[in-house]
């Protein structure tokens, strides 16, 4: 299987596509038939140790990913997220966490926090690559507008006015209903959605307000032969 990982490409011939979420127009960059072959990758998953993180909210397992898949990915695309976000030349990249992930968690255990969209910090130069992995259909990936302060990003200046404004709407209104959210309602409205398609890798910045659009159908599964297997990868400019 480690021979597998070593031999992981990505595709030359990729083209990335720039794609401007919202009204705030934050880019967020989709490619396409991004890895050369993605049979040694899930090969790899399927011989991995699954675990659960119970410090983090995280409705799944996650194990770890292959270093050569990670390094030769990063590489691919790191200069393109310098150009796309104007990332100033003088920060370099350092990985901050890198795992496959499925999603195994009811609905009916879900804590409050993961019934609503997230965003993963407030850095201005971190972000999310998600590489989905198997074949479909699953869920896609969304993006939210917080409906009381129009934000789409969560950035420092924001952090306080978003979190006094989300808590004051729970307050009125109660917790959000015990499922994942997958759709517009009160409080957030999903604007944008990335479809699954395995091999497809999407790259946007960490303050985002998201979600997995969880179908619970055939998303909640533990198996990385079925399930909604993605390999995660969070970086950030420093």
């Amino acid at each position: 299987m480690m021979q597998d990982a070593l031999n992981y490409q990505v595709n030359t011939a990729i083209r990335p596509e720039v794609i401007y979420l919202g009204l705030e127009k934050t880019p967020l960059i989709m490619i396409d038939h991004f890895a050369l072959d993605l049979s040694g990758l899930r090969q790899q998953a399927q011989h991995s140790d699954f675990m659960r993180e119970s410090q983090t909210y995280y409705p799944g397992q996650r194990a770890v990913l292959p270093k050569a898949y990670v390094a030769a990915s990063l590489n691919a695309v790191y200069q393109l997220i310098y150009q796309v976000y104007q990332v100033p030349d003088t920060l370099r990249l350092k990985p901050q966490m890198l795992f496959y992930a499925l999603i195994t968690q009811p609905e009916n255990s879900l804590h409050p926090l993961q019934c609503m969209p997230h965003f993963d910090t407030s850095s201005p130069y971190y972000f999310a690559l998600l590489h989905y992995l198997n074949d479909g259909p699953h869920g896609s990936t969304g993006f939210f507008r917080h409906k009381p302060t129009g934000f789409e990003r969560v950035t420092e200046q924001r952090r306080q006015d978003y979190f006094q404004s989300a808590q004051q709407f729970i307050d009125q209104h109660g917790a959000p209903p015990q499922r994942y959210q997958v759709q517009s309602n009160q409080h957030y409205e999903l604007y944008h959605q990335i479809p699954y398609q395995a091999n497809r890798l999407i790259i946007y910045p960490g303050n985002l307000l998201h979600s997995s659009l969880v179908d619970v159908a055939t998303d909640i599964n533990g198996s990385p032969v079925t399930g909604r297997l993605t390999a995660n990868m969070f970086i950030d400019f420093v």
